[in-house]
């Protein structure tokens, strides 16, 4: 039987002078999962995101009701810093997030902050760097580093850290699509080599097909959707205003299976799709 990691039980949340934003929210992710969360702009995403953190409620002031537990502690009353050693989350503005001037000294900052010796603090910035495919970069400054770069070295901040779950919030809205596709192969990788529980908020699923193991949909800030990938994408491409969020490799497949008395495969990449779709319907003859 798998373990919890993140349990969310009866949670609702509205910012001060606000209306809810997050109704009734009764979530599940499993320990070991790479789940993806989507749904449309202003759906509660990202403030679902910082529940999992404590950063809603207890540094975002507002009305709250129900419970968050992570690893099987329950956030009520945790200090942030505290949560931060086992629960880590990039936000999607990471320019807003950087405060050195050196990769090193940005990596080491949160570490210095926790009491970390400097020893250790070295070892830690030299792993971390080297994770994210930026070796030997300590004392690059900031501006030496293309944006791809910066957001990998905010992976590094967070991952230096070393938590076990890793909330990653629109991590490549500010990366043209090959960047956006080399950021999430390389969090997959650290994904597998960490045996890390991953949690990415992301629009575009598109993205994550490869990789994701579970999916939650939220719309109207409640959970509408969650669960294994493939179950909750059959469970989304049967509700209309959940089905666009969808990727479109699933799109088609979902299509053709209502259409066609067939059975497709897992799909995670076109060259899979195309395979299997000359086997069935060219060599079977049904279309």
């Amino acid at each position: 039987m798998s373990e919890t990691a993140i349990r969310i039980s009866d949670f609702y949340f509205a910012y001060l002078n606000s209306d809810l934003v997050l109704k009734d929210i009764n979530l599940e992710i499993q320990k070991g999962s790479f789940t993806a969360i989507a749904g449309p702009s202003g759906a509660g995403k990202t403030t679902l995101c910082k529940a999992m953190t404590g950063i809603v409620p207890h540094y975002y002031g507002g009305r709250y009701h129900g419970s968050v537990e992570v690893l099987g502690e329950d956030l009520k009353g945790r200090k942030i810093s505290e949560i931060a050693m086992r629960v880590g989350i990039m936000m999607d503005d990471y320019e807003s997030q950087m405060v050195s001037l050196t990769a090193g000294e940005e990596i080491a900052f949160g570490l210095l902050n926790h009491g970390f010796s400097p020893d250790e603090v070295d070892a830690r910035v030299s792993q971390a760097l080297e994770d994210v495919g930026l070796p030997g970069r300590e004392n690059y400054q900031l501006d030496e580093l293309s944006g791809g770069q910066r957001q990998r070295l905010l992976l590094a901040s967070v991952l230096a850290c070393r938590p076990e779950v890793l909330i990653l919030d629109e991590p490549v809205s500010a990366l043209d699509p090959d960047g956006a596709r080399s950021l999430y192969a390389l969090v997959h990788k650290i994904y597998q080599q960490h045996q890390m529980t991953v949690v990415v908020v992301e629009h575009d699923l598109n993205y994550l097909l490869p990789y994701m193991t579970d999916l939650v949909l939220i719309s109207g800030g409640e959970a509408r959707v969650q669960g294994k990938f493939e179950e909750a994408a059959r469970t989304a491409f049967a509700q209309e205003d959940l089905r666009e969020n969808l990727p479109e490799l699933w799109l088609v497949k979902l299509g053709l299976e209502e259409r066609y008395p067939v059975k497709l495969g897992d799909w995670r990449t076109e060259e899979e799709a195309e395979k299997e779709l000359l086997q069935k319907f060219q060599g079977g003859g049904k279309a």
